[in-house]
C-alpha cells in the first residue's frame, strides 16, 4: 500500500497540460504524453514492487502440525528470589523469565481464534517485531505482516485428555532472539506429544514484555572484537543455562501442583531435554553439562561457548548448516571436541541447502535468499528441523526402537560420536 500512495503522490506532481483544440491539438497531445511518461514509469515501477515486498516479506503462514494433538500455547512469568539480576545495578531486582508453553490439547471447535504470533496481544506482537527489526537493520513496516500472522495453536485451550504425562523439551533463542522464534517447530512437537517450553531472555531477548506492561530491550552487543566477543559471550550463556535449569525447576514444581496451571500432574520432568539455537545452542549444552535432570541435549546451530568439562553425559543431537568458506573455522572444531568428550552417543548432522537461520522460523517470512536462510525452501526448512529433532527426541526420551542413525543421515550428512560405528561400508555413521 505504501509503494501504490507513492505512486499517486508522484503522479499528483505532474500537472496535466491545458486541453487544446484546433491546430494545437497534436502538440498538446505529445506534451501530454512525454509529461505523463515519467510519472506513469515511477507509478508502474512503485506499484509492481508492492507484490515483490509482499512476496519477499509475506506474512507467515504456519505449517499444520502432523500430530494426533490439538495445540495449546500459555505464557507464564517466573522469578527467581535466589539470584540477583545481573543486567541491573538495583540491588534487589532479581532474574525474571518470561516463558510460552505449548502443549497437546484438546480438538477444539473448528472456527477457534489462533494464537498470535509474537505475542499475546496484537500490541505485544508489534512491539517484538519491530524490536527484532531494528536488531537486524530493517525498517520496521517490511515486517509489519508479522504481528498480523496467526499461529497453529490457541491460547489456553484444555490440556487433551487421558491423564498421561508427557516428556518436556525446553528452549532457548538465539542471542536477540525471542521466545516465538521456533514456534513452528514448538507447535509440531507438541502435536506429538511433548510440551515445549521456550524462555525470552531479558536484556538479550530483543524485547521482552512483562506482565506489569514494562517492556524490558536488549542491552548486549558484540564488540567487533573476536577475543572480548567470546569472553562476552561465556557470561552471557552462562546467564541463559542458569535460567534454563531455573525454569526445570519451575515446571517440577507446576507438575507436582507447587505453581498452579492446568498442567499440574501432566509433565513428565523424569523425561526432560534442553534445546536451543544459536547462543541458546551453546546454553543448552551448559545447562545439561551443569543437571543431570536433563536428559538429552539438541543444538540448533549453536557454538560451543564457555567450558567443554565436565563431559557431556546425555546423548545430544547438533544440526549444523551447510559449511562454506565464511563458515566460522573454529565451529566446527570446537563442536566436535565437545562432542566427542561425551560419555553417551552423540550425533552431528550437516543439513545441505541449510543456514544459520533455517532452523527458526525465518524462512516462512524472510526474502528466499540461500545465504540467509537457506534454500531449502519455506516448506521443507521447518520439516526437516522438525522430522530429525523428532526422531531423535523420540528415540532419547521415548525409547522408541529403530536405526536412529539411518533416519538422521537420511537429511544429510552424520557424524555419530561417543561408540564405534555399527554399520557397514557407506553408512555414513562416522562422517
Amino acid at each position: 500500500m505504501l509503494r501504490v500512495v507513492c505512486g499517486g503522490a508522484v503522479g499528483l506532481l505532474i500537472p496535466p497540460p491545458p486541453l487544446a483544440r484546433g491546430r494545437a491539438a497534436p502538440a498538446a497531445r505529445r506534451a501530454r504524453w512525454w509529461a505523463a511518461l515519467p510519472g506513469s514509469v515511477a507509478c508502474v515501477g512503485l506499484i509492481a514492487a508492492g507484490p515483490v515486498a509482499a512476496w519477499h516479506f509475506p506474512v507467515p503462514v504456519f505449517p499444520e502440525p502432523s500430530g494426533r494433538f490439538a495445540v495449546g500455547t500459555r505464557v507464564v512469568q517466573w522469578t527467581d528470589p535466589r539470584r540477583p539480576e545481573s543486567f541491573t545495578a538495583d540491588p534487589n531486582d532479581r532474574r525474571t523469565v518470561v516463558v510460552q508453553l505449548w502443549y497437546p490439547a484438546q480438538k477444539g471447535a473448528a472456527g477457534a481464534q489462533r494464537a498470535q504470533y509474537l505475542g499475546r496481544t496484537e500490541q505485544e506482537a508489534r512491539t517484538v517485531s519491530g524490536a527484532l527489526a531494528r536488531g537486524v537493520g530493517l525498517p520496521g513496516f517490511l515486517v509489519d505482516g508479522l504481528p498480523r500472522a496467526r499461529t497453529r495453536s490457541v491460547f489456553d485451550a484444555p490440556v487433551a485428555g487421558g491423564g498421561g504425562r508427557f516428556p518436556v523439551v525446553l528452549f532457548s533463542p538465539g542471542s536477540g532472539g525471542v521466545r516465538t522464534q521456533n514456534t513452528a517447530w514448538a507447535e509440531e512437537l507438541a502435536s506429538h506429544g511433548y510440551v515445549v517450553a521456550a524462555l525470552d531472555h531479558p536484556y538479550d531477548s530483543a524485547a521482552v514484555v512483562l506482565d506489569d506492561g514494562r517492556t524490558v530491550h536488549a542491552e548486549i552487543a558484540s564488540t567487533g572484537d573476536r577475543d572480548e566477543d567470546e569472553e562476552l559471550a561465556v557470561g552471557w550463556t552462562a546467564v541463559r543455562a542458569a535460567d534454563l535449569r531455573f525454569v526445570l525447576t519451575r515446571l517440577d514444581d507446576l507438575d507436582r501442583g507447587e505453581v498452579t496451571g492446568p498442567l499440574t500432574g501432566r509433565l513428565d520432568t523424569g523425561r526432560v531435554a534442553v534445546t536451543g539455537h544459536s547462543m541458546g545452542g551453546a546454553a543448552a549444552l551448559q545447562a545439561a553439562r551443569q543437571d543431570h535432570r536433563f536428559d538429552a541435549v539438541i543444538d540448533l546451530d549453536g557454538y560451543p561457548h564457555g567450558p567443554v568439562s565436565p563431559s557431556l553425559h546425555q546423548p545430544t543431537l547438533a544440526l549444523t548448516q551447510a559449511v562454506t568458506p565464511d563458515t566460522d573455522p573454529r565451529y566446527l572444531p570446537r563442536l566436535t571436541e565437545v562432542l566427542e568428550l561425551g560419555t553417551a552417543t552423540s550425533y552431528r548432522l550437516t543439513v545441505p541447502g541449510a543456514a544459520h537461520l533455517t532452523f527458526v522460523d525465518s524462512p516462512l517470512y524472510l526474502p528466499p535468499v540461500p545465504s540467509l536462510v537457506g534454500s531449502l525452501g519455506r516448506t521443507e526448512s521447518p520439516r526437516v528441523v522438525a522430522a530429525t529433532t523428532l526422531a531423535f527426541l523420540d528415540s532419547t526420551l521415548r525409547h522408541k526402537p529403530g536405526d536412529l542413525a539411518g533416519v538422521l543421515s537420511a537429511y544429510g550428512d552424520l557424524a555419530v560420536h561417543g561408540r564405534a560405528c555399527e554399520g557397514g561400508p557407506g553408512c555414513g555413521c562416522c562422517g
